[in-house]
């Protein structure tokens, strides 16, 4: 079963607005920052730059888990970003039925060997209540990729649920639309027998949008699948 505490319907129901009510307004404040950016003069190289750090860019991801003997479910994302600020909600990803809302800052380089490093702190509440330090990170090189995701829970509750959160690709793309490779993952949203688990992913991409599917434990009789979408705008 997935990893939960017991609540009350009228809280989850609180849960579940509070998040949508932070999704909400990071998205229709990246959209009225985006409609009044003023648009360079012709030439102007200056206007040009100014316009690319003052634009928002925003992704929003949803991983739907089928997990065996364990109710699916489904894991939203979104992220918005806009120079160095970094904001992000999501929901069923500490737990299912918590959300959470991050708030960091980016960090890196496009040159020969590509960085970004992205420091977080965020609020969780619902079914897991506390507050936890993040991170994103990636480095590229070429045609591989390393991406790490991670998250240290305090759990207001109860110390024993204190937990760090992990996910990590390494990837490899002959093409610049299609990747392959590793995946792993510690996590609490359901119950796994192993500490941390790990797969396989191949992914493919068509203009904004973004197709992965994930295998977690292929060895084992019933493996878990991840399938996951992702557009930007």
């Amino acid at each position: 079963m997935p990893f939960m505490r017991a609540d009350c319907t009228h809280h989850r129901a609180l849960t579940r607005a509070a998040w949508l009510a932070a999704v909400a307004l990071s998205v229709g404040s990246a959209n009225a920052a985006a409609q009044t950016a003023q648009a360079p003069a012709v030439g102007d190289d200056t206007g040009a730059a100014a316009l690319d750090e003052n634009r928002w860019s925003i992704d929003a991801s949803a991983y739907t888990y089928i997990v065996p003997e364990a109710a699916n479910y489904v894991q939203p994302t979104v992220n918005a970003n806009r120079d160095w600020l970094h904001l992000e909600a999501r929901y069923n990803y500490e737990a299912v039925d918590a959300a959470s809302a991050w708030v960091g800052f980016n960090i890196g380089t496009d040159a020969k060997v590509s960085w970004t490093v992205v420091p977080m702190f965020g609020a969780i509440f619902g079914d897991v209540e506390g507050v936890a330090p993040g991170y994103h990170a990636s480095v590229s090189w070429r045609k591989l990729g390393l991406y790490s995701e991670g998250e240290y829970v305090f759990d207001a509750d109860d110390s024993t649920g204190n937990f760090f959160y992990n996910w990590s690709e390494l990837t490899f793309a002959p093409v610049e639309s299609f990747w392959f490779g590793l995946v792993a993952q510690r996590t609490r949203a359901y119950q796994t027998e192993r500490e941390i688990q790990r797969g396989l992913l191949a992914g493919f991409g068509y203009r904004r949008l973004e197709f992965v599917g994930h295998v977690f434990n292929p060895d084992d009789s019933a493996p878990t699948v991840v399938l996951a979408v992702r557009v930007s705008f």
